[in-house]
């Protein structure tokens, strides 16, 4: 009969001493690191970036000493509510000094409680800034999936400025309802 033995540690395990990102490094504090995440608007091509120490945070720059944050970039978020058929703005996303075109692409979401009902939308869009103005040049809101209690509500896609800006309209007139909405956009650009 054969028998392994296995030692007993006597020591803990080694605690890294620094850990590197992208854009700064983060060290740990009384052994605690904090890591966490957040949507971003820079813009990176591979659509993740990580920040470390002070440079990590939301916003990027406030960070402590033993915290990293990983980013999703070339993306943006927005929620709104309408109560008639007054458009409401979902997203608007700053295009920066720089020329460039911009695809932008993503989903809308809408809800209505008391029916319920809801929609769906998928959505593309190009944009060229010349870093002052932006300039719209076609977008598509394919693929609609609507309850027929939604159908007559409205997303659109309009340049102000040097901003895009996304925009919903619910339901108003005789019946009005109150509608949930939710988006998600990403992009990608080109200089």
């Amino acid at each position: 009969m054969s028998q392994i033995y296995v030692p007993s540690a006597t020591s803990s395990p080694a605690v890294p001493t620094s850990f590197d990102t992208q854009d700064g490094n983060a060290v740990p504090s009384a052994n605690i690191l904090i890591i966490d995440s957040f949507d971003s608007v820079e813009d990176n091509d591979n659509g993740t970036t990580t920040k470390g120490g002070i440079a990590a945070g939301d916003p990027p720059g406030t960070g402590d000493v033993n915290e990293v944050s990983v980013y999703l970039t070339n993306r943006v978020t927005g929620q709104a509510t309408t109560s008639d058929d007054t458009p409401e703005t979902l997203i608007t996303i700053n295009l920066g000094a720089t020329p460039a075109t911009y695809f932008i692409y993503g989903n809308i979401q809408a809800f209505e409680a008391s029916t319920p009902a809801g929609a769906s939308y998928c959505v593309n869009a190009a944009f060229r800034t010349d870093g002052v103005d932006a300039f719209f040049i076609a977008g598509d809101f394919s693929n609609i999936f609507e309850s027929a209690a939604l159908e007559d509500c409205e997303a659109s896609f309009d340049a102000v400025g040097n901003t895009v800006v996304l925009s919903v309209t619910g339901i108003g007139g005789g019946s009005p309802l109150t509608i949930n909405w939710n988006s998600l956009l990403e992009y990608r650009m080109v200089t």
